[in-house]
């Protein structure tokens, strides 16, 4: 071995201390940088010379690697936990908000409105004749029925709330999605497959865990260094290709839909997880079913009260009036339960097979009655599934046009119109079908759900059209609908009004708790993941104070043994 074989594994090591200190204090530097991984210098010898036989010199030391330190495993679960904890975050705020707008924890809330507007009927029924109380029924029911609207809107409010937060996050979604796929170009144009750029690495996973937060991803790394980002089985980013995001909101059945569709393919991607998957879940969970729930009560309201209503004598006799239905042209023909009848296929409720009674009265008190049949049980006159012989709107129009003194006809918008001959008023009792109801004649209501929910314009011009019983002085139809607050009612399921609200309400108060607790783990656990992940990328003052250290003595004792070869060169140069 010579003395320039001396000089050159000098330099060698020389070399390796530099890089290696260089290392150290860029990972010293990056102490406080967030998503920094600290990065690792791997020495190794260099392949030996056989300067003699049998004997193999070492030709210094070289730097086998630069690597950042970093546990894969371990940086999936946590990209699954920031994930997590995004989504159970947003459940948590969602449920609290739900709760805010239904506000069930004082006297002004929807449970109170439905105790004061029964008892309203209550008070009536006690006192018929009071016409205080018929005022007070009247504007109870036009302020029950503000206070569904409002909170409908509000509902509907937070609901497209998170429409627009869903899209404003489906928008930087994408945006990450495009810069990771430069980053991955980046990281493949500097690598050529030959060592790790760490500061470029460093860059593209802190995207992908900001990714994470939005939407529950599996990241893949290629040979290349390159990461494959799959939503589910659905990739999203390719290589170098990003293929986009985009939300889509669509209306089916007069519901509005929101999806996520890769803008590529236009394929609708399902999101679990993320602060996006959170919204979707909460939009279409408990936000929805809230508004469903509101929109059955109300529709129940509607349909219950408007039932009762219509059975009895009002004080302003009733001698020409229309229904608040309106049927178009093709369905005043159709079969009530025909399923190509839109006019009662959009309405919450309808009528079924039973009867209501038709009472003329002329003006000396003298009455008449004739007993109208329902028939909606979907089958024919042969004994075949069928609704071909099943009583419609103009079924009903033509019976009741029959009966003397009382002529039926359609309006110019579609309304059922009945009127009198002078001299004589008409009421409606026992209607076991509900036809007079969903046809909106005699009604207490108008509208279909909580939606449109209204007191009749007629009763708030004129309360003596209030229906109280049967005759002048009597009480029972006051004292029915005073009786639907606790009573079972068939299209709930057997539940009362007030019922099916407290079940709502519940659920709602229990899911709030429940998300609230989820997000605590949720964060607990993400806490303990980047704990756990720091440990192993994080840089540690300590261990690269001892570091440098030793790369420092490392370089001095490479520059003391090239000043040692130098010597003995001068000394060998010097005998020549």
């Amino acid at each position: 071995m010579s003395l320039t074989s001396s000089l050159l594994i000098g330099r060698s090591a020389l070399t390796a201390s530099q890089l290696a200190l260089q290392v150290t204090g860029n990972n010293i530097a990056n102490v406080g940088a967030a998503g920094y991984h600290r990065q690792g210098v791997s020495l190794a010898p260099t392949r030996g010379d056989q300067s003699n036989p049998g004997l193999f010199v070492g030709r210094g030391v070289s730097v086998a690697d630069i690597r950042r330190a970093i546990d894969p495993a371990l940086q999936t679960r946590l990209r699954a936990g920031l994930s997590d904890e995004a989504s159970a975050q947003v459940g948590a705020s969602i449920m609290s908000q739900l709760e805010s707008v239904m506000g069930e924890l004082g006297d002004n809330d929807l449970s109170s409105e439905l105790g004061r507007f029964f008892n309203a009927f209550s008070e009536l029924a006690n006192n018929p004749s009071a016409s205080i109380n018929r005022s007070a029924v009247v504007e109870q029911g036009a302020s029950l029925a503000s206070f569904v609207r409002r909170l409908r809107t509000d509902l509907a409010d937070q609901r497209d709330q998170v429409d627009r937060e869903l899209g404003a996050g489906v928008e930087r979604a994408d945006a990450l999605l495009d810069e990771i796929a430069s980053l991955n170009l980046a990281v493949v144009q500097a690598e050529l497959g030959q060592g790790t750029d760490g500061n470029l690495r460093d860059q593209r996973d802190a995207l992908i865990d900001e990714l994470s937060g939005l939407i529950d991803i599996t990241a893949i790394e290629r040979e290349s260094g390159a990461v494959d980002i799959l939503v589910g089985s659905t990739p999203v980013v390719l290589g170098t290709a990003s293929r986009g995001l985009e939300p889509d909101f669509r209306t089916v059945n007069n519901d509005v839909e929101a999806r996520v569709l890769v803008t590529e393919s236009q394929e609708a991607i399902k999101l679990t997880g993320g602060r996006l998957g959170g919204l979707l879940a909460q939009r279409d969970g408990a936000i929805q079913q809230t508004i469903d729930d509101l929109d059955a009560l109300a529709g129940a309201v509607i349909f219950e009260v408007n039932s009762l209503h219509a059975s009895g004598r009002p004080q302003a006799r009733i001698t020409d009036t229309a229904g608040s239905r309106k049927f178009a042209i093709a369905d005043q023909a159709r079969a009530f339960n025909d399923p190509a009848n839109t006019t009662i296929a959009e309405l919450p409720f309808g009528p079924r097979t039973g009867s209501f009674r038709v009472v003329i009265t002329d003006q000396n008190g003298n009455r008449s009655e004739q007993t109208v049949f329902v028939d909606l049980d979907g089958i024919d006159n042969a004994g075949a599934a069928s609704t071909a012989n099943d009583t419609s709107a103009a079924g009903i129009v033509a019976t009741l046009d029959a009966i003397a003194n009382l002529r039926a006809e359609f309006t110019a918008d579609g309304r059922v119109r009945v009127s009198t001959d002078s001299g004589f008023d008409v009421s409606f009792a026992d209607d076991t079908s509900g036809v007079l109801a969903t046809l909106g004649i005699n009604s207490y209501f108008d509208g279909k759900d909580a939606t449109d929910i209204a007191v009749r314009d007629a009763l708030r011009q004129n309360p003596l059209g209030l229906t109280i019983g049967l005759s002048e002085g009597t009480n029972e139809t006051a004292l029915a609908i005073a009786g639907l607050r606790d009573g079972p009612i068939a299209s709930l399921e057997g539940d009362s009004l007030s019922q099916r609200w407290q079940k709502t309400v519940e659920r709602t108060a229990v899911g709030a708790r429940a998300a609230a607790t989820q997000a605590d783990a949720a964060a607990t656990v993400r806490a303990s993941l980047e704990a756990q992940n720091a440990a192993v990328s994080g840089v540690s003052l300590d261990e690269e104070a001892i570091n440098l250290i030793n790369y420092q003595q490392q370089y001095a004792g490479a520059a003391r043994f090239i000043s040692v070869v130098n010597e003995l060169t001068d000394i060998l140069l010097n005998l020549v």
